[in-house]
């Protein structure tokens, strides 16, 4: 059984499925913005639902990956674009296509950086956006 936070070899995250990096980096990036938004406020769990749900949905992920695209590596582009052009088992009710695929790669780069244990550049990718 794995442990929490155990780490995957690289070479072994980077084969993986890009749909199967984005179901854990979906996870990882929801958990990275509620515990974001717990720390840095003082709101009840409904306005916080609320709060996370702007940023964790499919438009919210790709207007994010906008930010951030140009500071990717060759190898985080990769993945973003497996992901991006992987057949997905659902649609997005709410965001075009466009979005929906573009979230998938942002989601599939962030299951891979966390698979891997590069959890420094999982804050790097994710905090900078806000300083700018």
């Amino acid at each position: 059984m794995a442990k929490f936070n155990e780490v995957m070899e690289r070479g072994r995250a980077k084969k993986l499925s890009p749909v199967v990096l984005a179901f854990v980096g979906d996870a990882a990036y929801s958990l990275f913005v509620r515990e974001g938004l717990v720390l840095s406020s003082d709101y009840k769990t409904g306005e916080l639902q609320k709060m996370s749900s702007a940023q964790v949905s499919a438009k919210g992920q790709a207007s994010l990956f906008s930010k951030i695209e140009g500071k990717l590596t060759e190898e985080e582009r990769e993945i973003f674009l497996r992901g991006r052009n992987a057949k997905k088992p659902t649609k997005s009710k709410s965001a075009s296509v466009a979005e929906y695929n573009i979230s998938t790669g942002f989601e599939a780069v962030i299951g891979f950086l966390y698979l891997s244990g590069d959890y420094q550049r999982i804050s790097e990718l994710l905090t900078e956006q806000d300083e700018n």
